[in-house]
This record gives structure tokens, C-alpha cells and sequence, in this order.
């Protein structure tokens, strides 16, 4: 039977919006916070030590949140099948966390600390990694059991996780900074500790229980292989390229010009929350290999419009207001960063419709062809940053991004259109 063209879409745009917000709030508040306590060269540290942690997470985790979403929504009416997969990827996630880290503590004691993390004394960053391991651990939980709540179509429980897990983030980082009992590191480092035990909770009465899950007489790994690379590889490649570009713009321009391009990269963070937040969502569960080309594109083309539509609106309203923003976000010190917003714009512009498409391929498992675009996407990103700097200056990094946007747009509606569906 033919999918209708636009199912809840307004239903379901409001539910995650709604959640959306709160992350919004809490990536605001959080920002804010730290910009008010640290300067420019700090904030940039900050970022840098972020990055670690998401490549902590992503090696941890296998950056299966995609996986957990889209195998749970094609599994979930078949109980028994159901339990094998989450056994399947309960123990991968086990497995790949406690490698991860061994590997940590190595890292914690061998790598340059004083390089990668400057102006930070040796002992407090290796002390903040130590705290980044529950740290990771407790984000995998929150981000699992969101994920999985999605895929069930639990949205009550999938936006009371993420709520509490917002507003708990946003009590933690101020009574710290506050208080200062623990260094800036440590407390980002530490801030989704007590949320994972109440996301825990709610999971367990939807049916996700590990203690369920553990007495399943299947364990399902196959299906995990093909989201483990979707996922990983951009999750790791993405913090590594982020980290050239700011070890580039501070090794050009000062520490204190990367916390600029810090600011003007947080910008796109938020956009780009509050679109992937909402897509995933609304589209993630409703694609399956199962569909014929027909029902796709009369779902899809709808959905991309609007979304571009939405992106459109967002974007000229930040354009606009990007004074007040700036100053909203950040301090009267991070002021430069209005300057070299509008290229930056344009790329969050065209990413919000690269996510979109990007997310068929995930659903679809087309392991192959996302990997490829991923992977050259990155690396045109690092070195459009390159050439960028030396042609156009500080705004280099801001133009490589849109222009890597719009070339993944492109490139993966054309992939899209090219897609094998079944004939029915």
C-alpha cells in the first residue's frame, strides 16, 4: 500500500521541535556559560577537548544511534527478532567501550597534552579524560535509549529523555562554573553522568531493558556491521578535520582567532542540532528498502522542500540578527565573529538538505556510496580550509564550508535519484 505523502509531518514537527528547543536552550546556556568565564584561546581549547570526547564517543559506541533507530523501527513487530538485535548491539557497544577505553588511558599518559590542549596544565587534562570515560559512557546510554525510543515511536518517552537530559546538562555545567570545584574540562567532561541513569529508567518501561535483553536466545550482530562504518567513520574523520582547521587558523592567525572561528563554528552547531534533531525524527523511520521509487519520492520530495524551506527562514533570520546574535551566544569579546558569519550561513544553508539525503542512504544501509561521499566531503572541507586561508584569508574556512555544502548537496541528490527501489 502506497505511503501517504505527508504523514503527521506537522504531529511530528512540533513534537521534536518542541525537543529541539531544549537542546537549544541547552547548547545555548552551556555556551554562554563558558563564554562569559573564558576568553577566546580557552574557548577554543574547550573545542578541542570536545572534539576528543566525540571521537571517544564514536569509538565507544560504533556511532550506532542511527543504527539503534532505524533497526528498532524495522524490527519492533516482531518481538523475538526485536531482542536479538538490541542483544547484538548491547554487546558490539560493550565490546568497543571497553577498548576504547584501554586505549583512552594509554592516550591519558603518552599523547601531548600540552599541544592538543594548550594552556591547560598536564595534570588537569589528564585528569579531565579520566573523568571523560564515565562521561562517554553515560552519553552512549542517553543516546541509545533516545534512539531506540525513536525507533518504537515512543515520542513521549524519546522527548522526556532528551528534556531531562537538557536541563540536568544546563544545572551541572552553571554549579560547577559557579562553585569552580572542578576545572572547565572536567565539568564538560562529566555533565551527563546522572542524566543516563534516568534515561535508563524510562527506556526500561518501553521494553529496553538489558536485563531483558541479556536472556534473549539471539544475538544479532549482522545487520550492525553496515551502521558501525556509516556512523564511526564520519563521527572520527569529523573531529579530526575540525581539529586541523583550528590548529591551522590558530597556527595563521593566533589562539585567539580560533576562538573566533570556535564561535562562528558553534553558530552551525545550533542550526544544525535543531535540523538533524527534527530529521531524524521524521525521516529515519519512514525509509526502508522495502518502499518502491514511487512512494520514496512522493515522501521525500515534499519533506526536502520544506526542510530547505525551514533551513531558508532560519538562515536569513540569524543573517539579519547576527549582531545580537553574537552577542547573545557569546560576549561583547567574540564581536569578530559577526564579520565572518555569512559564508558560514550559506553552508549551514545548503548542509540541512545534505543531512536529509544523507539520512536515506543510513536508512537504506548503501554502506558504500555514503562512505565514499562522507569521506571526500571531510577531506574537501580540510583542504578548501587550506587553500582558503591562503587565498582569502581568515574567511577561507567560512567559504570552504559552503562550498563543500553545496557540493554534497549535489552530489547526493544525484546519488538519491540513482537509488535501486522495488517494483510493485
Amino acid at each position: 500500500m502506497p505511503m501517504p505523502a505527508n504523514p503527521n509531518f506537522t504531529k511530528l514537527f512540533a513534537g521534536s521541535g518542541a525537543v529541539t528547543l531544549f537542546n537549544a536552550l541547552r547548547a545555548f546556556v552551556i555556551n554562554k556559560l563558558l563564554a562569559i568565564f573564558l576568553p577566546p584561546a580557552a574557548f577554543a581549547c574547550v573545542g578541542q577537548f570536545l572534539n576528543l570526547m566525540c571521537i571517544g564517543q564514536a569509538t565507544s559506541s560504533l556511532a550506532l544511534q542511527n543504527g539503534w533507530t532505524a533497526l528498532t523501527s524495522q524490527n519492533k513487530d516482531n518481538r523475538e527478532k526485536l531482542m536479538g538485535v538490541w542483544r547484538g548491539g548491547v554487546r558490539l557497544t560493550t565490546f568497543a567501550s571497553l577498548l576504547t577505553f584501554v586505549v583512552a588511558l594509554l592516550f591519558c599518559f603518552m599523547a601531548p597534552l600540552e599541544t592538543l590542549l594548550p594552556g591547560v596544565p598536564t595534570r588537569l587534562a589528564q585528569a579531565a579524560i579520566l573523568f571523560a570515560l564515565p562521561g562517554v559512557f553515560a552519553t552512549n546510554i542517553i543516546t541509545i535509549t533516545a534512539a531506540v525510543m525513536n525507533g518504537l515511536g515512543e515520542n513521549r518517552k524519546w522527548a522526556l529523555i532528551n528534556i531531562v537530559t537538557s536541563v540536568w546538562q544546563m544545572l551541572w555545567v552553571a554549579f560547577f562554573l559557579y562553585t569552580g570545584r572542578l576545572s572547565v574540562l572536567s565539568i564538560i567532561a562529566t555533565q551527563s553522568i546522572v542524566a543516563a541513569i534516568f534515561a535508563i529508567q524510562i527506556s526500561s518501561r518501553a521494553g529496553f531493558s538489558v536485563k531483558q535483553i541479556w536472556k534473549s536466545a539471539l544475538d544479532t550482530r549482522g545487520p550492525w556491521m553496515s551502521y558501525a562504518l556509516m556512523g564511526l567513520i564520519p563521527m572520527v574523520l569529523s573531529p579530526l578535520v575540525l581539529t586541523f582547521i583550528r590548529t591551522t587558523v590558530a597556527s595563521n592567525f593566533g589562539n585567539d582567532a580560533a576562538g573566533i572561528w570556535q564561535s562562528v563554528w558553534k553558530v552551525s552547531d545550533f542550526l544544525f542540532m535543531a535540523m538533524s534533531a527534527i530529521l531524524t525524527v521524521i525521516l529515519l523511520p519512514r525509509v526502508s528498502p522495502k518502499m518502491n521509487r514511487h512512494d520514496f519520492f512522493a515522501m521525500l520530495h515534499p519533506l526536502l522542500l520544506r526542510i530547505m524551506g525551514i533551513s531558508l527562514v532560519m538562515v536569513l533570520a540569524l543573517y539579519f540578527c547576527r549582531g545580537i546574535l553574537v552577542q547573545v551566544l557569546f560576549s561583547q569579546a567574540y564581536m569578530g565573529a559577526v564579520d565572518y558569519l555569512p559564508f558560514q550561513l550559506v553552508g549551514d544553508f545548503f548542509r540541512a538538505g545534505g543531512f536529509a539525503l544523507a539520512l536515506v542512504l543510513i536508512a537504506r544501509a548503501e554502506t558504500t556510496k555514503f562512505l565514499v561521499i562522507e569521506i571526500c566531503a571531510e577531506l574537501l572541507l580540510a583542504v578548501g580550509t587550506f587553500v582558503g586561508i591562503r587565498l582569502f584569508d581568515f574567511n577561507g574556512p567560512m567559504m570552504a564550508y559552503a562550498f563543500e555544502n553545496l557540493v554534497y548537496v549535489i552530489v547526493l541528490y544525484v546519488v538519491v535519484r540513482r537509488l535501486k527501489w522495488n517494483i510493485q
